[in-house]
């Protein structure tokens, strides 16, 4: 058969990931500071956005338009929706390019990336006001030269300048000081020393007797137990400075592991005293810091800012919200936009502003479907979890992502993009939408099945409530929970018990049964 060129026609149904699809998809499933961080990079690079830094009122009808939120809902007691009052107000009030819809963002999720994982409107409290008040002079004014309050107030020494400070007044030597130094940039966050000594000798080209003896000297500096390779190590430091170390007490740190047992007994045999000295000595270690430099340099735990907020109506049910805080309002400028586009620019600078307007365009209608998505899955969470609301964790159900995307008319793999890293505030605390789906475990009188969660509920509750003389194993918490209509394996209570980090029920009785 004779191999000849030809031009054939057929005819296929492709899906095509524009990258402005690609960046729509992408937004679903970031923080609210990562798309903070994400909104400040597209205002610096596209002139056709800007911050809006108005309050949250109704744009002019000739100015940007103004990139707001989705309508509050309302989940009734019955589940059913109940209109209300915008919370956060929203008009586009721009041409361009059409928005991504529901079905283009839910379609395209699955290819883009791989699953992973699983009443009256609630106003936002309004932004105190306040007065720019300049610092008071000496002669009784104001004064615009005087430093600001951030530029008077005293910050605290770093645990790195602390030690410094003591390096260069204990140790004299220029090269112990560049040595000393050395280790210190190489401290953990707890203290303890992370680099090897005789790498250290190789990387400074120096002696290992040197880089020993430096370090002895270091282990020295306040606060006591800092620059130990490990927890034994740093435990004796700090007895040693309290002049406790001795062959008792080292025998004690040699077998740490009995300790954490709690076999007194044993440990007290090996050590050479009796139960009165052992619980002496443990108390002692009890009193030390394993972790010394978190004491020195405490870092500050950020709040979690929640996305999503809810409070029980008046009248029975849940008003639901976006959190206003955690919404970026940017706009996008029309009168720039008609301003340089109609003056006598080239094609290729018209071409750009056209690219940076659709561009703007599309962000702004790409972040209300992104809120518009999170709002309607949150929703649905508070819908099907409702009793858990009202009544506690015993009260939660089992839940997959397949529940809630049914009804949802979404894809799987959006709600769990949806749910990744967002917050819901809530009367009974603040929850990641994760925590809500949960695994289900059977009944044993064949109701409804349980919450994962649920039941680890219940096994803390029979845990902390058990005597020192009637300490439950596993097998007696599966009867017990068995009596209640649970129907669970032992090995099942075994991964529940380790995954809340409680001890099995020997090591529960030796400690109950310890008298220290």
């Amino acid at each position: 058969m004779a191999m000849t060129p030809r031009l054939d026609q057929r005819q296929t149904q492709a899906l095509v990931m524009t990258p402005q699809l690609q960046q729509a998809i992408k937004l679903l499933q970031l923080s609210n500071l990562e798309l903070a961080e994400f909104v400040e990079q597209e205002l610096e690079q596209n002139p056709m956005l800007e911050r809006d830094e108005s309050d949250q009122g109704e744009a002019p009808a000739d100015g940007p338009a103004d990139v707001g939120g989705p309508e509050a809902e309302t989940v009734g007691e019955g589940g059913a929706n109940e209109s209300e009052d915008a919370a956060i107000d929203l008009d586009f009030g721009s041409e361009g390019d059409g928005g991504p819809t529901d079905g283009d963002m839910d379609v395209a999720l699955d290819d883009l990336y791989s699953q992973d994982g699983a009443g009256d409107a609630v106003e936002a409290p309004a932004d105190p006001g306040y007065e720019a008040v300049l610092p008071m002079s000496v002669a009784g004014g104001y004064s615009e030269e005087l430093p600001g309050l951030e530029q008077v107030l005293s910050t605290e020494m770093s645990l790195r300048d602390h030690l410094l400070e003591q390096l260069g007044m204990d140790l004299p030597d220029h090269v112990d000081r560049m040595v000393g130094a050395y280790l210190i940039d190489h401290l953990d966050d707890a203290g303890y020393l992370t680099a090897d000594l005789e790498n250290v000798a190789a990387a400074l080209e120096c002696g290992a007797d040197r880089v020993s003896r430096v370090l002895g000297s270091l282990q020295q500096f306040d606060p006591p137990g800092l620059f130990a390779r490990n927890l034994k190590e740093c435990l004796a430091l700090q007895l040693a400075e309290r002049d406790r170390l001795d062959p008792a007490m080292a025998a004690l740190l040699d077998n740490l592991d009995m300790l954490a047992k709690h076999e007194f007994k044993a440990l007290a045999k090996l050590c050479g005293v009796d139960m009165e000295d052992i619980a002496d000595m443990v108390a002692e270690i009890r009193a030390l810091d394993p972790k010394p430099a978190l004491a020195f340099d405490g870092s500050i735990a950020h709040p979690v800012v929640p996305d999503v907020l809810m409070r029980q109506r008046r009248t029975g049910g849940w008003h639901i919200e976006l959190n206003p805080d955690t919404l970026p309002r940017v706009l996008v400028n029309n009168e720039y936009h008609a301003e340089v586009n109609g003056g006598g620019a080239s094609k290729e600078d018209r071409q750009y502003i056209i690219e940076q307007y659709n561009s703007a365009n599309w962000l702004v209608k790409s972040l209300h479907q992104r809120a518009t998505t999170i709002l309607k899955v949150a929703k649905e969470i508070v819908r099907q979890q409702d009793a858990f609301f009202a009544k506690g964790v015993q009260h939660l159900r089992p839940l997959v992502l397949r529940d809630v995307a049914e009804v949802i008319d979404m894809h799987e793999s959006t709600v769990s993009r949806v749910t990744a890293n967002k917050y819901l505030a809530s009367p009974r605390g603040i929850f990641e939408l994760k925590y809500f789906f949960t695994s289900s475990i059977s009944s044993a009188d064949g109701g409804d099945a349980l919450s994962a969660e649920a039941v680890k509920h219940r096994i803390k509750t029979l845990i902390d409530a058990e005597a020192p003389g009637a300490i439950l194993s596993d097998d007696k918490i599966v009867d017990t929970l068995r009596d209640s209509g649970v129907d669970i394996a032992r090995r099942t209570v075994a991964k529940y018990r380790e995954s809340l980090g409680i001890p099995s029920s020997v090591q529960r009785r030796r400690t109950k049964n310890a008298r220290l």
